[in-house]
């Protein structure tokens, strides 16, 4: 969502350099994947509106997977070599932040995949509309647990309490309004206090939540706006967050799509990635799962239980259950499966059909062809009108390279045949079934390659 006319200019900082040790894995916890694609990706896209090019984003730990995920955005990073706190790694973006030139500066954690354009927009303009200084949001939990508390008097915020640091005795009852992580900082008043902060708490770290007493010390202006308790506002720190946040997005797409006219059956087992684009008129039957850059047109059908990345299906297409595809291109009025699998560079001219248990794999099955069910067409481009008998198989393979095989339109390919590549079939020829080819055979030719058969008696 870009903003609106009158907002000011907004630079980003996007926290992305800690482990995620409650995750109990190796991978950096903004590379964590939600509906195959990593947090952080969602926190750019959010951000992409307000703050286009004048994006920084604070990477240490799996600093190296985070530049190999995120190419385009390298030039935006910062390395914070120390993770020693929220704080330090806003202090190592500043000279970064400087060079933006813009009034005001959004920090957002990379974990927080969930957070809309809306939300980071409505805080940017209402730290405007109010000259703050600093902003953030805050939310009211009935369990705030480990989120640091926002403390208030006369309902005016005076500091941030990091969790481990709260203590009612110091402080009273607990508030259970907690600091969401997400800034808005005036980059003029917030500059002198980054210096300021100490790592003087039970961590030995600098908090950002720690300019929020300085900047009240000092009478500038700060405002806690409250989100109540919008659970898209929280980061994620466990397996079980991260699943949670999961069904959140993918509730989010799939309603979307069903508003924009698609018909979803068994709605809530299907999956749908952010890049996947579905014509009104489609139809998808859960559960599947579409991830990628997947593509339907209008009047085409996904049946339950299929996969799909990577692929374009074409008008009045339809996929029967328990198809996958990757980086498959089918074409109109195609039929495929049930149980077919469609590998990268598979494709299917209008048409088409292939059947259960077929695989295929960079290979073309030419207008109305047909591989009724049983094969592997692997390195194959197969003409149109073709017909592939069950138990087919282009071997393309002769441990040490690949080869292709050639068939020819409304060649007809007997069953239990064997294509030995380099080999080609041509127009209008058969195949007799439980051949083992292995030379060309010739348009308008029946090709046969099996030994006679005999009777032999039995021995008793």
């Amino acid at each position: 969502m870009p903003p609106s006319p009158s907002s000011p200019a907004a630079a980003a900082v996007i926290l992305a350099a800690g482990k995620g040790t409650r995750m109990h894995s190796a991978t950096p916890k903004v590379l964590q994947r939600i509906l195959e694609e990593p947090l952080l990706r969602y926190v750019y896209d959010a951000l992409d509106g307000l703050c286009g090019d004048m994006m920084f984003t604070v990477v240490g730990h799996g600093a190296e997977a985070l530049a190999e995920a995120f190419p385009a955005r390298q030039s935006g990073f910062v390395l914070q070599a120390e993770q020693l706190g929220t704080g330090h790694a806003l202090q190592c973006a500043w000279p970064a932040v400087q060079k933006a030139e813009a009034p005001y500066l959004l920090v957002v954690n990379g974990d927080t995949p969930l957070v809309r354009p809306d939300v980071l927009a409505e805080l940017l303009a209402e730290a405007a509309a109010k000259d703050a200084d600093l902003a953030f949001l805050t939310l009211t939990l009935e369990e705030p647990g480990a989120f640091g508390r926002v403390l208030r008097d006369k309902g005016e915020v005076t500091a941030i309490v990091e969790a481990k640091d709260f203590d009612p005795a110091r402080y009273g009852p607990d508030p259970r309004e907690i600091n969401a992580g997400i800034y808005c900082l005036r980059r003029a008043a917030v500059e002198p206090l980054l210096p300021l902060l100490e790592c003087a708490n039970k961590s030995g770290e600098y908090y950002i939540t720690d300019l929020i007493g300085l900047a009240v010390e000092r009478k500038l202006t700060v405002l806690g706006l409250n989100m109540g308790n919008d659970p898209d506002l929280l980061g994620i720190n466990t397996p079980a967050e991260l699943s949670q946040a999961e069904e959140g997005m993918r509730g989010r797409i799939v309603s979307a799509h069903q508003k924009a006219g698609v018909l979803i059956r068994a709605a809530r087992s299907v999956r749908i990635g952010p890049d996947v684009r579905i014509a009104p008129g489609a139809e998808i039957t859960g559960p599947c799962e579409l991830y990628g850059s997947t593509r339907l047109e209008q009047g085409s059908r996904v049946d339950s239980h299929c996969r799909l990345e990577d692929t374009a299906v074409g008008s009045g297409a339809r996929l029967r259950s328990f198809c996958h595809a990757e980086k498959a291109d089918i074409g109109p009025l195609c039929t495929v499966g049930p149980y077919a699998r469609l590998r990268p560079g598979a494709i299917l001219e209008e048409g088409a059909h292939i059947g259960n248990f077929v695989e295929m794999k960079k290979a073309r099955l030419g207008k109305g062809a047909k591989a009724g069910h049983l094969s592997y067409l692997g390195d194959a481009d197969i003409g149109a009108g073709a017909n592939i008998g069950a138990g087919t198989i282009t071997c393309n393979y002769d441990g040490k390279a690949k080869h292709q095989t050639t068939i020819g339109k409304e060649a007809f390919i007997g069953s239990n045949t064997a294509l030995i590549a380099p080999v080609s079939v041509g127009d209008r020829a058969i195949v007799g079934a439980g051949s083992a080819i292995s030379k060309n055979v010739p348009e308008d030719h029946l090709g046969i390659a099996r030994a006679p058969q005999r009777e032999i008696p039995r021995k008793r």
